[in-house]
């Protein structure tokens, strides 16, 4: 079953008053002209956050309102928000990224994203997402986390392909950055063995779990230099 979209109350209620219409004008046109009958007072409680509109009640609104469905949407998150925000139906999604309808709206519903790197490339470039907002959205933070953290503390050059399923980034970027990461491991450790540290920064519990966010942070600032 979907949720609501991240609807974004400020922004419908300041783009229906732009057109100097009422609650009841905008309930008025949902009827009309798409067979929807949503009273005005439901029309206020969208406006003030108290309630959200359904996938189809959103896009009749943007309709009514003159707008794209993604303005009255808060920061997508899901793919199924982020193709909302493009105004995009399933079946179109799923055609220009080169998947069938069903086998996309699987991976939306399940929020677990299995194309190939030909189709993440297009499903990127179609949704206009960056690297960050396409790994949020297609549920690989853990699985890069473990892959950057093998590939700065082993030989960097056996997860270039791994890490290129994983993303749409070109190859040398992509061998560019892992190459940067692994040498600033490299150099932290021999810093901290020439200091009389102990073991690896690369252990478990708290001091693991915080290594593994600093591999993330880092690899979001090499590869947004990449752009």
């Amino acid at each position: 079953m979907h949720s609501s979209p991240p609807f974004n109350a400020p922004a419908a209620r300041r783009l229906r008053a732009a057109l100097g219409m009422a609650p009841g004008h905008v309930a008025y046109g949902l009827r009309a002209q798409y067979g929807l009958v949503v009273a005005p007072e439901t029309v206020m409680a969208w406006e003030r956050g108290e309630i959200s509109p359904s996938s189809v009640e959103l896009t009749a609104l943007a309709g009514v309102l003159w707008c794209a469905p993604g303005e009255l949407l808060a920061e997508p998150v899901t793919l199924r928000e982020h193709r909302m925000s493009r105004g995009l139906a399933a079946d179109e999604l799923a055609r220009r990224i080169g998947l069938e309808t069903s086998s996309y709206q699987k991976m939306e519903d399940t929020g677990r994203w299995r194309g190939n790197e030909r189709q993440s490339a297009a499903l990127a470039s179609v949704l206009g997402l960056t690297l960050a907002q396409f790994v949020t959205a297609t549920g690989k933070h853990e699985e890069l986390a473990d892959l950057l953290r093998s590939a700065v503390t082993t030989r960097w050059q056996a997860y270039v392909k791994p890490l290129g399923k994983l993303l749409p980034i070109p190859k040398a970027n992509l061998e560019w950055v892992l190459e940067q990461l692994h040498g600033d491991y490299q150099s932290r450790m021999v810093a901290t063995l020439s200091w009389g540290g102990g073991g690896g920064e690369a252990g478990s519990g708290d001091a693991g779990r915080e290594f593994l966010v600093e591999i993330v942070d880092r690899f979001w600032q090499l590869a947004g230099g990449t752009s």
